[in-house]
């Protein structure tokens, strides 16, 4: 486990590289997809035709989305294979291998940025937010969506914490975020920053094959208990959005 804050990169390339060999790293339903992206839509308000990098990008699933939405988009990923992999399967689509803490863009020169289930592979996110800040223009907004650590079934299933913690299907660098925690380190960077909650979000794949037997199960525990306004800060995915001055 990393103690130090920093995320070990080569164990974050050598895990994708291995998904992106099977090419079944896409976790959630189309349908999943299709709310990520509005959500984006509707925490950004950016019109189409708006620059946006999609950080964490992978086989750039929600690169291609926010294509078809109309935005100039571009991925990024650390993952060679994935980018490769990506590239074919979506044939134009920008894709980038780089890392998100350097990211390989100007100053001042995105509308916004997407952090597809990013944040919560930085055990410390800090230089994540400031390269964020760093290449948004002024105006410029990020939406970062995480896995929630205050929902049980996350807790449960994916904090080192919880006596029945799984590490099969996830790199030792990542941990369910807690909201309050993101948000104060986005306004750190200066960012007018909100806060919102998801549920409904289907999976169509888990790495465990035990777990995976379970989805139909989780899938409509979510879509049903926690969709009810009274569970929201127990929903499983947290939504941080901010607009830089």
């Amino acid at each position: 486990m990393n103690v130090d804050g920093a995320q070990d990169k080569g164990k974050e390339i050598a895990f994708f590289d291995a998904h992106a060999e099977s090419d079944e790293y896409d976790v959630f339903t189309p349908q999943a997809n299709d709310a990520l992206i509005a959500a984006f839509v509707r925490l950004s308000g950016l019109p189409a035709g708006a620059r946006v990098a999609d950080l964490g990008c992978g086989s750039g699933v929600f690169t291609e989305l926010l294509r078809r939405r109309g935005y100039q988009s571009v991925g990024v990923d650390i993952s060679p294979k994935l980018i490769a992999l990506g590239r074919s399967k979506y044939p134009g689509l920008e894709l980038i291998e780089g890392d998100a803490e350097h990211l390989p863009f100007e100053s001042a020169s995105l509308d916004g940025v997407l952090l597809s289930g990013l944040v919560h592979h930085f055990p410390d996110p800090r230089r994540l937010a400031s390269e964020v800040a760093r290449v948004l223009k002024s105006g410029g907004r990020f939406v970062a969506f995480d896995p929630n650590r205050i929902n049980p079934f996350m807790w449960l299933y994916r904090d080192r914490a919880s006596p029945f913690y799984s590490s099969v299907g996830v790199t030792e660098n990542e941990r369910p975020v807690l909201a309050w925690r993101v948000a104060d380190i986005f306004r750190g960077e200066g960012f007018r920053v909100q806060t919102d909650y998801l549920a409904g979000l289907a999976y169509r794949y888990v790495a465990s094959r035990r777990t995976r037997t379970l989805l139909p199960v989780y899938n409509f525990i979510d879509s049903v208990v926690f969709n009810l306004a009274v569970m929201r800060p127990l929903r499983p995915f947290v939504l941080t959005s901010g607009k830089k001055p």
